[in-house]
């Protein structure tokens, strides 16, 4: 797998084209702008179509290429749909929660306007830090990744892939904001769709035994019902992408610029299976390739199989796809980013405020892709910090949302429940080699704690970060109601 697939010329030139492609949209299609809301959400009119396509699109990035076929490697056909679920549950949220807040916020551009008139200034600003980090690392992720790719196939330096896909980015969505993300997002989902239907007929077309027989054979464990990862890891990917996504400033956008709120549920649902699908299929070319190579590195099992194909016309396409995915997801998460510094800069800096607040947060996203484009360029491993973002909004997620329904949830009782949460998290959270954490090997010797909490550590963590507010809540409504 360390051969060269593709000349490092013919990827930059796919890179170009696929790139030019996309800026060309943006010009052609580009409407003006009349003022910081029609540049946040557009006009308020997307169709079904649009609105299910640019949902999809945003929602899967490059990261699918690489992470649900990962975990299924190690925790089987359960951790496929945990992964599968966690990705696609947010969908099925925002359609209880997006009308109602639709409904309070008519004119609303974020999930930050909520919190700021429900919980205040306090809440606001920890909620702005944990949404910004969760959408800075995405965005590291993302560059990060497409990096590798390229740097796998082609063995192109992982600083011009990064360099080239944040310029290509950026030319086209810091001219159109949303409206543009939109309309590219379309094209994206169409190449997205057909490639990924590409892929399952060419993967099982090729297996001698039908996929699941060739599972069963050689690697029975990771779809048996007795092994235990297939839960805890299933529980602990939906745990964590469930609650981050909630807080995803890309997803409200979306659900503010539906023409109506029949639209908006229709699409939800509609990418709610389209994503569930997709994911699922990733993750389940993981098992395939396991049973195939069990020596397969976990990253790169779904490009073990596709690659071995050994044809260029099936690296181009998994090139476009990659792509695809990854401009897609950038330029939501690039006008997301810049949406909340437009909305609530002022929190952050009193400077960011005025007529001049769009001019400024051009500024701080060209700073912010430079150092994405440092950390990307370094090859560093961001899963942890991914981990540690998805941590800080499962700590926020039940006193958010459960805050919407019980208004007896005040300002004070929703800090204590949150950074309490968050600190218990922490405890249980594993260190960097996944073997202990601060409360287990550290302040007490591992050998107190029994082997179920050793091994799972990272579903610990996210299932006590979650948990915990809920109790602090119902305590304190018990503790009320016996006065």
């Amino acid at each position: 797998m360390n051969k060269i697939y593709l000349s490092a010329q013919t990827a930059i030139t796919i890179t170009i084209l696929i790139g030019l492609f996309f800026i060309g949209l943006g010009y052609l299609n580009k409407k003006k702008i009349f003022d910081n809301k029609n540049y946040i959400v557009g006009e308020r009119d997307e169709n079904t179509f649009s609105l299910t396509s640019s949902l999809t699109a945003s929602a899967l990035g490059a990261w699918i290429l690489f992470g649900p076929a990962s975990a299924a490697t190690w925790g089987g056909i359960g951790a496929v749909i945990g992964y599968a679920l966690g990705t696609a549950a947010p969908m099925l949220f925002l359609y209880n929660f997006g009308p109602k807040i639709r409904k309070e916020f008519p004119n609303g551009l974020t999930l930050t306007e909520f919190i700021q008139k429900r919980f205040g200034q306090t809440i606001l600003r920890l909620s702005l830090f944990l949404i910004l980090f969760y959408l800075i690392i995405f965005l590291i992720a993302e560059v990060t990744a497409i990096a590798f790719l390229l740097n796998f196939i082609s063995k192109i330096p992982l600083w011009t892939t990064a360099g080239l896909t944040l310029i290509i980015c950026l030319l086209y969505i810091l001219r159109g904001g949303f409206k543009l993300s939109i309309i590219t997002d379309r094209y994206q989902f169409i190449f997205v769709i057909c490639i990924i239907l590409f892929s399952l007929i060419l993967i099982i077309g090729n297996l001698d035994l039908t996929s699941y027989e060739t599972i069963k054979i050689n690697s029975p464990q990771l779809i048996n019902k007795n092994y235990l990862p297939n839960y805890t890891a299933g529980l602990t990917f939906f745990i964590a992408v469930a609650s981050t996504n909630l807080f995803h400033q890309g997803n409200w956008q979306r659900v503010f610029s539906a023409k109506n709120n029949l639209i908006l549920k229709k699409s939800l649902i509609n990418s709610s299976i389209i994503i569930f699908i997709i994911v699922f299929w990733m993750g389940y070319t993981g098992l395939i390739s396991f049973s195939l190579n069990s020596n397969v590195s976990p990253d790169l099992a779904f490009f073990d199989l596709i690659l071995n194909q050994k044809s260029s016309f099936v690296i181009v396409t998994i090139l476009i796809l990659a792509l695809s995915l990854t401009l897609s997801t950038i330029d939501t998460l690039i006008n997301a980013i810049s949406s909340l510094f437009i909305v609530n800069g002022d929190q952050i800096n009193k400077s960011l405020k005025g007529n001049k607040v769009k001019e400024k947060t051009n500024l701080i996203i060209l700073l912010l892709c430079f150092i994405v484009f440092i950390f990307a360029s370094r090859g560093y491993s961001i899963l942890y910090l991914f981990l540690l973002a998805d941590l800080l909004c499962c700590a926020a997620v039940v006193t958010i949302f459960y805050g919407f329904f019980n208004k007896k949830i005040n300002p004070k009782l929703a800090a204590y429940s949150i950074i309490i949460g968050l600190i218990f998290g922490l405890l249980f959270f594993p260190s960097q080699n996944f073997e202990s954490s601060i409360l287990v090997g550290n302040i007490f010797s591992i050998d107190n704690f029994s082997v179920f909490i050793q091994e799972n550590l990272l579903f610990i963590s996210f299932l006590v970060s979650l948990i915990t507010p809920f109790i602090i809540i119902l305590a304190h409504s018990l503790r009320n109601s016996f006065r």
